[in-house]
């Protein structure tokens, strides 16, 4: 006996895979379809549970809040009185509002042109719902405010059903502003 010692069927031995007669392409499949069916389930769930959750409060919030009438422009060098200055920021007069549980990507300045170009269409887009009737400025009272000074509220409008617009989720949903409520931020430029 020659050592070191090997048995008769050495070296005939088929791999697992052959040998349970499924092709690679097959174990793969069979592998990744368990995985496939529970994102399906998560998904048919959190559907089924009402979709994203929301940003903004559902009802009116009771206490003292703020009805704006006013007519919104872009703010630039002039600063005009009422003026969108970002995606999450907004003018009133001598008081700069950002809007509670939204970041929007950051204009001043852009850390890439991917993230100019999102906070040029959020800008566009909160001027166009702000001035798009009459909207409510609620929160905290008395006012709180963030490390930059500016007082944090929800901006609100109701609805002829009586439901209430969050112009925050309509931010979110648009996919130009990300639910924040402090802390670190993820950025809006991606290495590619």
């Amino acid at each position: 006996m020659p050592w070191p010692f090997r048995r008769t069927d050495y070296g005939r031995v088929l791999p697992s895979h052959q040998w349970q007669g499924l092709s690679r392409p097959r174990r793969a499949w069979n592998a990744l379809r368990w995985w496939l069916g529970a994102a399906l389930l998560i998904g048919a769930t959190w559907l089924w549970l009402g979709g994203p959750p929301r940003i903004g409060p559902s009802t009116m919030p009771a206490g003292p809040s703020e009805r704006i009438d006013a007519r919104f422009t872009r703010c630039g060098k002039g600063r005009a009185e009422n003026c969108v200055i970002d995606g999450d920021t907004i003018k009133l007069g001598a008081r700069t509002v950002r809007i509670i549980g939204i970041d929007a990507p950051e204009m001043h300045p852009a850390r890439c042109s991917e993230e100019a170009a999102k906070g040029e269409a959020a800008v566009a887009l909160l001027l166009d719902l702000v001035n798009a009737g009459p909207f409510t400025l609620a929160g905290p009272y008395p006012p709180v405010h963030d490390q930059y000074g500016r007082e944090l509220r929800h901006a609100l409008r109701a609805r002829a059903d009586g439901s209430v617009q969050s112009l925050a989720d309509d931010m979110v949903a648009a996919g130009l502003a990300r639910p924040y409520l402090n802390g670190s931020r993820n950025p809006w430029c991606y290495a590619q």
